[in-house]
């Protein structure tokens, strides 16, 4: 009997441990973040008592995705996890301590605005009351009222005046308050509705089940998918003319408003794309059919058919680490400061890049820019010009992406020579791709373009018909201390109509031949302080009483 009491004693105590969930003090550890989403990692670390055991995850995003929820854990408990449960809950206060701050704040601004409607409303009140004291001080006397003497009709003018002047300048300041505490209401509405997509008057709550055979401690990893995070890349192109060569600075700029803040935590930039789904699309039938008018409803057309499954994030591999070595300062001279390089691994489909250092990203949508790695490349540098547009040489670097990274498309700040010159933009790069870099426009490549002549004659034996003889000159000079090559571009027009005769007069087609679009190119190696004349003459013939459009 006493053998049984203690079996039944040991079993009741397991059901209460059972019973009894056990919250996790976790804290965001890692993150990786996608172009539409992010995985959040949190961890911590509990005392296992023997038996089945509830643990909780508390507060987590209302938006979180449910089946995306993953759970790992290693201790001394020898623990085995038994299966995970979410359980959604709605509160009348709002969980995200950040929203809310802000719908305090936003409450106590209205109710100052209110204030400030309430004291209006009593200055117009006093306004009324002083209008028909004045309407009766100039009121003709009667019987009952006579008419007040001299020095009482001066003091009540004198007081009527101070009051009006009172009510008017009390006015003012409310007004210019007014539209002071509704700047702070609109600013404080637009931030709130940045982070109220992830906030919200929820929360969930994850139950994970675990069995232990004996007490112990129990570190446990929860992952979970969330929306409201992206990322973009960014570049900073800083070039040096003089070495012709490119530093390429590449960054990511991240954005949350999950309804958690990412505090020191390990930061994955990842380029997979899981909103796209695991496969391509399928292609439906495509059905004709002919339209009948006496049909109300009744068509035929193309549809397709969108895959509706969402992929998880494809495996990656670690492939290939780069870093940045510390060097010892042999002696105390200066050098410039290196950016972190982050670690990158790729996949058969994407690749992924893990931040160098710890990242911290606030839940409000700000922007966080996080570097990624800095590449020194070779650069050939040419000049573009197209006078007839814009008098202007823009330059250009031919590079090859010599680095391990895909570079993804993106913005970019120009720098030349350390001085800010372009914004521009940069087209996806896979490694050991030939691209180039728009570096914007560089005046030391003087440019001109004039109309020399344009000359009208008549042309046949009675004078039936017309010429019209166009004549361009463009200067191009290299003012700088180098030798650089430079692209001309220029055009002739195109006859769409046999009745309308182009012909090209110079250059010499030998020397330069027009594309099928018309298009004249020169491409010139020009010394330091050379310069070059292009002309370009064409005429243009048609017959009398031909109207001819897109002449100049």
């Amino acid at each position: 009997m006493k053998r049984f009491l203690a079996s039944l004693g040991a079993l009741c105590a397991t059901v209460l441990v059972s019973a009894a969930p056990v919250p996790v003090d976790s804290a965001i550890t890692a993150v990786t973040v996608y172009p539409d989403r992010a995985v959040v990692t949190r961890t911590g670390t509990v005392e296992l008592p023997g038996g089945i055991t509830e643990l909780t995850f508390v507060n987590l995003p209302q938006a979180l995705t449910e089946h995306s929820l993953q759970v790992s854990g290693k201790g001394t408990a020898q623990a085995l996890i038994l299966d995970v449960a979410t359980k959604q809950t709605y509160v009348d206060f709002t969980p995200n301590a950040r929203v809310k701050e802000l719908e305090d704040q936003l409450r106590a601004l209205q109710k100052q605005l209110r204030g400030l409607d309430d004291r209006n409303g009593v200055l117009s009140a006093q306004s009324v009351m002083l209008d028909r004291m004045e309407a009766a001080l100039f009121a003709p006397p009667t019987k009952d009222v006579p008419r007040p003497d001299l020095t009482q009709f001066t003091n009540s003018l004198t007081y009527l005046s101070e009051q009006k002047s009172r009510i008017i300048a009390e006015h003012t300041t409310l007004d210019e308050s007014r539209e002071g505490l509704t700047n702070k209401v609109n600013t404080t509405q637009n931030q709130l509705n940045e982070l109220r997509g992830a906030g919200g008057r929820g929360y969930k709550t994850v139950t994970v089940r675990v069995s232990a055979p004996q007490a112990g401690n129990l570190s446990v990893a929860l992952s979970y998918t969330v929306p409201g995070a992206s990322w973009v890349p960014s570049y900073d192109a800083r070039i040096l003319s003089a070495e012709r060569a490119v530093n390429l600075g590449y960054f990511g700029v991240v954005r949350q408003s999950t309804g958690e803040d990412w505090k020191d935590v390990a930061l994955t930039l990842s380029t997979a794309r899981p909103g796209f789904g695991g496969g391509a699309p399928v292609l439906a039938t495509w059905n004709l059919d002919i339209f009948i008018a006496r049909q109300i409803a009744g068509y035929g057309g193309m549809r397709e058919d969108m895959a509706k499954s969402v992929a998880a994030p494809a495996a990656i591999n670690l492939q290939s680490l780069t870093s940045n070595a510390p060097m010892e300062m042999a002696d105390k001279k200066e050098k410039d400061a290196e950016m972190a390089v982050a670690m990158i691994e790729t996949g058969a489909t994407s690749a992924s890049f893990k931040i160098a250092t710890s990242a911290s990203v606030p839940s409000d949508n700000s922007p966080q820019k996080v570097p990624i790695m800095s590449e020194r490349l070779a650069a050939k540098p040419e000049y573009l010009t197209v006078p007839k547009r814009l008098t202007t040489a823009f330059l250009t670097a031919k590079v090859v992406n010599t680095s391990e990274f895909p570079l993804l498309s993106g913005a970019m700040n120009v720098f030349l020579d350390g001085t800010f010159v372009a914004t521009s933009g940069l087209r996806t790069v896979m490694p050991g791709e030939k691209f180039d870099l728009a570096l914007g426009a560089d005046e030391a490549i003087a440019v001109k373009y004039r109309r020399v002549n344009k000359f009208t004659e008549d042309t046949g034996l009675t004078n039936s018909g017309k010429r019209i003889t166009y004549e361009y000159l463009l200067t191009v000079q290299n003012n700088k201390r180098t030798s650089e090559h430079v692209i001309v571009a220029d055009q002739v027009p195109l006859s769409r109509n046999e009745k309308v005769v182009v012909k090209l007069l110079a250059p010499d087609m030998q020397e330069v031949k027009p594309t099928d679009e018309g298009t004249l190119k020169w491409s010139l190696d020009l010394k330091p302080g050379e310069k070059r004349e292009l002309t370009v003459k064409f005429s243009v013939e048609y017959a009398n009483g031909v109207n001819v459009i897109g002449l100049e």
